[in-house]
C-alpha cells in the first residue's frame, strides 16, 4: 500500500508528545495523517493533516475514526480495544494488534502471559480487591515490603506503589490489583524491539534508566547502558523472546531489571514509542518514531545502531507549580554544546507532568551524564 504523497491515511490514536514526534517522520515523507485525542489543544494537532477531538476509550469515537483511515496505530495504550477488534475484522490494518493490546492493558494478564511463555519476571499474585490483600497479610500469606500495581489504568508511575506498612495500604485503589515481589536490582534497563508485518525484526542498544525517588518517573536514560557485554547480550535475548511471544507489529519497549546475580527479569512492556527511546532522535541512525512508522506501513527496518553516546533528561513540572508554563534558564542550557531540548507544546504545567525532554550527545557516556546533571540543575519547568 503506497502512502508517500497519496490520499492513503495513517490514523493515530492519541495526540500527546509521542504522537507529535511520530509526525516528524510523516511530515518528512509527506504521509497523510489523522489524529484523535480527547484534548482540543493536544501537542500533535498542528502537525497532523486532520485532527479530531474524541474519547479514546469510547467505542463509537474510536470506531468512527478508524473507519476513515487505512492503517491505524496508537501512541497510548488506553484505547478501546473492542472498537479496534471490530475495525480489524472489517479490514482496517491495526498495529499493534488488538489482541496484543488487550493483554498489555491489564497488568495481571501481562504477568500471566510472561509466566505461560517462560519469560523471566518477578513472582506475583493477583487479587480482585484490596480487602483480599489485607486478608492475605493478616493470615501471614503476604509480608512487607511488596509492590502493588493496579490491574488497569497505571501509567507514568501512577498505579504503582512500594508498600511497607498497613498504613500505606489505605491510600491504594480498592479494585483488582497485582502484588509483586520487591526485586533487588542493580540497574533498570530497557530494550526497544521493532517488527514489521513481513517479520523483519530489529532492536536498539540496551539503555539504562535512573528514576526519581518520589514520582517513580524516569529522570535520566543513558545509552549505551553502563553494564557488561554479557548482561547486555542477555537483556537483548530476553527482550527479543518477549517480542516474539507477543508477535506484535510496531515498537515494543521491554523494561527490565538486572539483578545482582546477573539475572534479567521483565518488568513491563509498552507497545508504542517509549520514553526510553527518545535519545534515538539525535543519537541513532534511525529514531524510534521513524522506525515505528516504517513498521506499521510494512517498510524496510532502519539501522538501529548509535552514532554517539547519549543521555536523555526528562523535563517535568516542578513541585509547587501549577499553571501557564515557563522554561526557566532554557537559554543557558542551549549554550551548552551537544544539548538539544524538545518542548512538547503543553501550555499548562503541574508537578511531575512531562513537559519535554533534553538530549545530551557526547562521544563519552560519563561526560554526557555529567552534562545531563548540569542541565537538570539549571533548567526548571515552573509556572508563570
Amino acid at each position: 500500500m503506497e502512502f508517500f504523497s497519496t490520499s492513503k491515511t495513517l490514523g493515530i490514536l492519541g495526540g500527546g508528545q509521542l504522537g507529535k514526534m511520530l509526525l516528524y517522520t510523516t511530515r518528512k515523507w509527506d504521509i497523510k495523517t489523522s489524529v484523535l485525542d480527547p484534548s482540543e489543544n493536544a501537542p500533535a494537532k498542528l502537525a497532523s493533516d486532520s485532527f479530531e477531538v474524541g474519547d479514546l476509550t469510547d467505542f463509537q469515537a474510536v470506531y468512527d475514526f478508524g473507519k476513515k483511515v487505512d492503517v491505524l496505530t496508537i501512541e497510548i495504550e488506553k484505547v478501546n480495544v473492542e472498537a479496534l477488534e471490530k475495525l480489524e475484522q472489517e479490514g482496517v490494518k491495526v498495529y499493534p494488534q488488538p489482541h496484543v493490546l488487550k493483554i498489555i492493558q491489564n497488568k495481571c494478564l501481562q504477568k500471566k502471559f510472561y509466566k505461560s511463555n517462560n519469560i523471566p519476571t518477578a513472582s506475583f499474585e493477583e487479587f480482585e480487591t484490596l480487602d483480599q490483600v489485607k486478608e492475605a497479610i493478616i493470615k501471614g500469606e503476604l509480608s512487607f515490603p511488596f509492590v502493588w500495581k493496579s490491574a488497569e489504568m497505571g501509567y507514568d508511575g501512577y498505579g504503582v506503589s512500594i508498600v511497607h506498612s498497613n498504613k500505606e495500604i489505605e491510600s491504594l485503589n480498592t479494585g483488582p490489583c497485582l502484588i509483586e515481589e520487591l526485586v533487588t536490582f542493580e540497574k533498570e534497563l530497557s530494550v526497544i524491539v521493532c517488527r514489521r508485518p513481513q517479520g523483519e525484526t530489529v532492536h536498539y542498544p540496551v539503555v539504562e534508566s535512573e528514576f526519581h525517588p518520589r514520582a517513580n518517573q524516569v529522570e535520566y536514560v543513558l545509552c549505551p547502558a553502563r553494564i557488561s557485554e554479557q548482561a547486555a547480550k542477555k537483556a537483548v535475548e530476553v527482550a527479543l523472546k518477549t517480542a516474539e511471544a507477543f508477535g506484535q507489529i510496531g515498537l515494543l519497549a521491554v523494561e527490565l531489571f538486572l539483578t545482582p546475580e546477573g539475572d534479567i527479569l521483565v518488568n513491563e512492556v509498552a507497545p508504542r514509542p517509549h520514553n526510553s527511546g527518545h535519545f534515538s532522535i539525535e543519537a541513532s541512525y534511525t529514531c524510534q518514531f521513524e522506525q515505528h512508522i516504517r513498521a506499521v506501513l510494512d517498510l524496510p527496518m532502519g539501522k538501529t545502531a548509535n552514532k554517539t553516546a547519549a543521555v536523555m533528561v526528562n523535563l517535568v513540572g516542578k513541585e509547587g507549580h501549577t499553571g501557564p508554563v515557563l522554561y526557566k534558564n532554557i537559554d543557558q542550557v542551549l549554550a551548552i554544546e551537544g544539548v538539544i531540548p524538545h518542548i512538547y507544546g503543553k501550555k499548562e504545567t503541574r508537578p511531575f507532568r512531562k513537559m519535554g525532554h533534553v538530549t545530551i550527545i557526547h562521544p563519552k557516556i560519563e561526560t554526557a551524564r555529567k552534562i545531563a546533571a548540569q542541565v537538570k540543575e539549571t533548567l526548571s519547568v515552573i509556572s508563570k
